[in-house]
Parts: structure tokens; C-alpha cells; sequence
């Protein structure tokens, strides 16, 4: 996680979730992340290949020109990175894991940024995880990014993130939230499609070389 953006709302969602696999969906209070809210969002799981957006910060929208509410997230992509991040969503949904993904985008023109994506689970109903709180960050924002709309995007770097320490299935762990434990921290890497996915299994790293799984 490179972002301050990245960073502040992992920390919010890490204090409210304590010991549970996810905090629930009412358990976030916007009046805590006010600063965060125009480049936040949360996704609704219909199925294993829809996530739409229920809600959208203004920033998300303006940089991408257009009303994200109600849109599924993966038809944003191609084909190879629409499969990648629905196996990222869904490893969220079914085992309790935090998503961070490195984007690159591109206006009209051809000018380029590099975007931090992160996605956190969140429990809505029951004992299952049905909707992702997520925010989108611009890596040393570029001026156009202001007043161009990006139009294409496309996945660069996968991580994989278990806040406790391993994956688990949620519903098995419904009874027994494990607590948070920094220790022991191990990373592994899996690779896809051509492309990296890092597995971080007990926490974050801060010194992961920023071009290490670069595809």
C-alpha cells in the first residue's frame, strides 16, 4: 500500500473489523472518512462475475467521466484482467482477504497514470460477505487527470492480503473470529495469465520493491 489515501482507509477498516473476519456493512460511518469520500466506493457481490457499484465518490466519477451506480466494475476490463480481478473479488468475498491492485490508465491521448485500487471486505447480511468497500488513488497525479476522463485501464500488480495471518473460508470461521495477528508474516507468489499475484499472509508490507511483480 503506497497510497495516504490507501493507507488511512485500510487503517479505519482495520479498527472496525477488530477481531472479525470483516466489519459489517453499517459499521462503517462516512462522518470518519469524510476525506476519503470522494475517492471511495462500495460494490455490491450479485454473482461471481458482477460487482456493482452501489455507491461511487465524486473523484472516482470525475476521473473516469462517467456515473459509475448500478455498473458492474469487471466490464471495465479486457478480457484476461476481467478474469484476474474476479478471482481477486472473489478470494475477498470467500476467505476475508483485502485486494490491492495497481492500475494503469491512459486518456484519449494516450497520456498515462498509475492508480492504487484497494478492496475490503465488508459482511451486509447473515454471515457472508456480500459487499467490497473500496477506494481508488492516483500515484503522483498527473494534471490532465483533472480535467481529461481516463477511457482505458488495465491491470498491472495483484496483492493479496490476510489482516490475521491465512486465509480461511468466512463461514467456518463465523464462530471463532481469530484475532489480528501481525506474526508471522510470509509472502508467496502466484502467477497467472502472465501475470503476479503477491500473497501477503499476515498483515502488510511497506517494503515491497515497487517494481518486484511487475508484468
Amino acid at each position: 500500500m503506497k497510497e495516504r489515501t490507501t493507507q488511512l482507509l485500510y487503517a479505519y477498516w482495520n479498527e472496525v473489523r477488530g477481531e472479525r473476519v470483516a466489519p459489517r456493512r453499517f459499521d462503517i460511518e462516512p462522518s470518519r472518512i469524510t476525506g476519503l469520500l470522494p475517492d471511495t466506493f462500495i460494490l455490491e457481490r450479485a454473482s461471481r462475475d458482477d460487482y456493482q457499484f452501489r455507491l461511487a465518490g465524486t473523484r472516482v466519477c470525475e476521473q473516469f467521466g462517467r456515473e459509475f451506480r448500478g455498473s458492474n466494475i469487471l466490464d471495465l476490463f479486457g478480457q484476461a484482467d476481467r478474469e484476474a480481478l474476479e478471482r481477486v473479488l472473489e478470494s475477498i468475498c470467500k476467505e476475508g482477504s483485502v485486494g490491492v491492485v495497481s492500475l494503469e490508465a491512459a486518456d484519449r491521448t494516450g497520456r498515462s497514470a498509475k492508480l492504487e485500487m484497494l478492496l475490503l471486505p465488508l459482511v451486509h447480511s447473515g454471515l457472508e460477505i456480500g459487499r467490497v468497500l473500496g477506494s481508488i488513488a492516483a500515484q503522483e497525479s498527473p494534471a490532465w487527470l483533472a480535467h481529461q476522463p481516463i477511457v482505458t485501464q488495465r491491470l498491472r500488480t495483484f496483492n493479496l492480503i490476510w489482516p490475521d495471518g491465512r486465509p480461511h473460508a468466512v463461514l467456518a470461521r463465523s464462530d471463532r473470529q481469530a484475532p489480528f495477528v501481525k506474526e508471522p508474516r510470509h509472502t508467496r507468489t502466484v502467477r497467472s495469465n502472465r501475470r503476479s499475484f503477491r500473497v501477503y499472509e499476515g498483515g502488510l508490507s511497506n517494503d515491497v520493491p515497487p517494481n518486484s511483480n511487475k508484468t
